[in-house]
């Protein structure tokens, strides 16, 4: 964690992320990679900026910040960026949803991989794992902070309602808890899948410190995280509701549901990676 963000390096290494999450879907013609170019900002910012953490992995993570992936699909975003801040070799990243890989589509903890505390690939699950991990840090006197992540469609899962009622009304303000608002789910736009309401509003009644960022704008998105962690030991968890674009970074990728869980071919990755500098290096 730097004490100043060098916002220059922190773009250029978003490019690079996502040139990796390009190169991993493409080399399998699996995976998700949507969501995860709408979440670089986040991830980078969280992992280059704001959280204290050790590449040297304790998965009990004791006087650390903690990170909890709710999303599970999104893996190859978070696959780049524990690689590219040294969890484990940059080069691993090509073996991404290949045979016995640790690098699977959907994070698990069997194969040993750093970085990786729960499993998620079932959805509404990943606020419940990271208001237990709070609550134990809480009463161990441990000082540090947890974030989880979830999707806005996530949000449809009854099981998420659960535990936000559950940690404000046990006064679990060490937990920084963002909601990826894309707009965007595998079947189509939230608003006709199922309409999400004022999401704000549903937070707020339910004893949640709520506040807003812009998920592709790193400055405001670091800004807005520092106002979250900000408001932390005030007797409320805090929501961040972060406004993104599904396929940031590619112009025919940007805004759609069409690219939540399809690889580009061949032609559309050459395309795409036309538009995304290479910075650190390509694995």
């Amino acid at each position: 964690m730097n004490n100043q963000p060098n916002f220059n390096e922190l773009n250029q290494l978003c490019s690079q992320v996502r040139r990796d999450i390009l190169r991993m879907v493409h080399a399998v013609n699996s995976g998700h990679p949507g969501g995860s170019m709408g979440c670089t900002e986040y991830f980078v910012a969280l992992y280059f900026h704001l959280m204290k953490h050790d590449k040297n992995f304790n998965p009990t993570g004791a006087n650390e910040d903690m990170f909890f992936l709710s999303n599970g699909h999104i893996s190859p975003v978070w696959y780049s960026v524990l690689a590219r801040s040294g969890y484990f070799e940059v080069s691993e990243l090509a073996t991404f949803r290949k045979l016995n890989t640790r690098l699977q589509g959907h994070p698990a903890t069997e194969e040993g991989l750093p970085g990786i505390r729960i499993a998620s690939g079932s959805l509404g699950q990943g606020l419940s794992a990271a208001t237990g991990a709070a609550q134990i840090k809480k009463l161990n006197k441990d000082p540090q902070t947890v974030y989880v992540l979830m999707g806005d469609g996530e949000i449809q899962e009854g099981q998420v309602w659960e535990a936000a009622m559950y940690a404000a009304h046990n006064k679990v303000d060490n937990l920084i808890a963002t909601i990826d608002v894309n707009g965007q789910q595998i079947d189509g736009p939230t608003n006709e899948v199922l309409n999400l309401g004022n999401i704000r509003a549903k937070w707020e009644a339910f004893g949640w410190e709520v506040i807003e960022s812009k998920g592709n704008d790193m400055e405001n998105l670091v800004a807005q995280l520092e106002v979250a962690k900000s408001k932390l030991g005030k007797g409320k968890p805090v929501l961040n509701l972060m406004r993104t674009e599904m396929g940031y970074g590619v112009d025919f990728m940007v805004g759609t549901h069409k690219w939540h869980g399809v690889a580009p071919n061949d032609e559309q990755l050459a395309n795409a990676l036309g538009q995304l500098k290479e910075t650190l290096g390509d694995y």
